[in-house]
């Protein structure tokens, strides 16, 4: 993402003093409405139902309402302090090292400072505000499908609140933070949140199931998706949203943004390709799931290149992508044994760790891509130590907030009400008609 600084620094060199002030552009600030409308889409409703298909019956509204709450919750939150703990830059310099190159201030608590005409770039602050609000929402709701079915609804909204202050603020702080930010300053690509969302949630849903532990029955009694209909209408939200989600990341009208869309859609449809020819060869059928979920992968790989990707990379990427996920979240879940409900883990992480990785490589123009990269094997080296920190990151301060959730509120239901459905049992309604 391109980053304006949010104050006037007196470092700046005299040359960039006579530069003329950035104007809000129109057709800039059109399409980050829609954009960010796009994104939002993707949580409410996209995710909400891409998830709801795939758990049991008796769980649907469960996971409805966790991701509607998660919604309100992480909003609350983005206009108290997470927009200024992610983009204040209050003493960041580049090459500086501080506390302020993993974390920023408080100096915008509540958008202070926040005016109808201050810009970013050439778009309304404002619009940049909220469009950054709904990737901060989306990322703690992908953990929701590592856990479903098995955590209790107050122990869901206390870890959202801790990890949305602990995990994600900080890594979308050092990658996006600007010049000083620890991850960019390393010269760590993502355009779009590859290691910000996709590795940091991935990462923190596998730690969230091994630490609840697997569901009650779970291998031995099969718990197959309740309504695959609703998984893929879901999963065609998350497509369109996607849009929104890496061309907006662009924060202009413009070639990027333009460019950004159409590697979108080459890698999605690869991945979605790559996934079922592998699952048809190896289940001899193709299954609605399946395509589903390979979409989803190909969507995750290509959000950390969607800036500096050129469209023969993307379709190297996303069928890399679908087949490496199929493989993950089929025989190497079955290997270890862990209960990761929908493949978080199997599909987030592990997409977003092959497209950070590639990120870089295909970032240069000898390779078709648009980036300034000349080094591959440096620039691989780099994208290796984002990915290396952010698992270690987000794994150590995962596995920290649920232990002080467990001991503050419990996170699991008992027995009885997970026989019974989290629907009835902590909502007291039932997303289904038994007539």
């Amino acid at each position: 993402m391109r980053f304006k600084s949010l104050i006037t620094l007196p470092c700046l060199l005299p040359a960039l003093a006579l530069a003329a002030p950035a104007k809000l552009d129109s057709g800039d600030t059109a399409w980050m409405l829609t954009a960010t409308m796009l994104v939002l889409l993707m949580t409410i409703p996209g995710l909400a139902l891409f998830y709801g298909g795939m758990v049991r019956a008796k769980n649907l509204l469960s996971v409805l309402m966790q991701c509607f709450a998660i919604t309100a919750l992480v909003t609350v939150l983005w206009v108290v302090y997470g927009y200024s703990v992610a983009f204040d830059t209050t003493g960041m310099a580049a090459g500086t090292t501080g506390w302020h190159s993993f974390v920023g201030g408080l100096g915008h608590a509540m958008l202070a400072g926040l005016k109808p005409d201050s810009l970013y770039n050439t778009v309304p602050e404002a619009v940049f505000v909220m469009f950054q609000m709904t990737f901060a929402i989306i990322t703690p709701a992908l953990i929701v499908g590592a856990i479903a079915e098995r955590m209790k609804f107050s122990a869901l909204l206390l870890f959202t609140a801790l990890w949305f202050t602990v995990a994600y603020l900080p890594v979308a702080h050092m990658v996006w933070g600007g010049p000083g930010a620890f991850l960019g300053d390393l010269g760590v690509l993502d355009f779009a949140g590859g290691t910000v969302v996709h590795i940091n949630a991935g990462i923190a849903g596998l730690v969230g199931c091994l630490v609840i532990g697997k569901r009650r029955g779970y291998p031995h009694t099969p718990m197959p998706p309740h309504n695959l209909g609703y998984t893929l209408v879901g999963a065609s939200m998350l497509w369109l949203g996607w849009f929104g989600f890496n061309a907006g990341s662009a924060v202009a009208a413009n070639g990027s943004a333009g460019m950004a869309m159409l590697v979108t859609q080459i890698a999605t449809a690869a991945a979605a390709i790559g996934w079922t020819v592998v699952e048809w060869l190896t289940h001899r059928r193709p299954s609605v799931l399946g395509i589903a979920s390979g979409a989803v992968a190909g969507l995750v790989a290509i959000t950390p290149a969607a800036g500096t990707c050129g469209p023969g990379g993307a379709l190297v990427l996303g069928l890399i992508a679908g087949v490496v996920c199929f493989f993950c979240a089929t025989r190497l879940k079955r290997h270890f044994g862990y209960d990761d409900s929908l493949d978080v883990f199997g599909v987030h992480a592990v997409a977003g760790i092959v497209g950070a990785l590639l990120t870089g490589p295909l970032a240069a123009p000898v390779l078709g891509g648009f980036g300034s990269v000349t080094d591959l094997g440096l620039q691989l080296w780099i994208q290796c130590k984002g990915v290396a920190f952010t698992v270690v990151y987000s794994l150590v301060s995962t596995w920290i907030i649920l232990k002080l959730v467990d001991v503050i509120v419990g996170l699991r239901v008992d027995e009885e009400q997970e026989q019974v459905g989290l629907d009835i049992a902590l909502h007291e309604e039932r997303g289904y008609n038994l007539s």
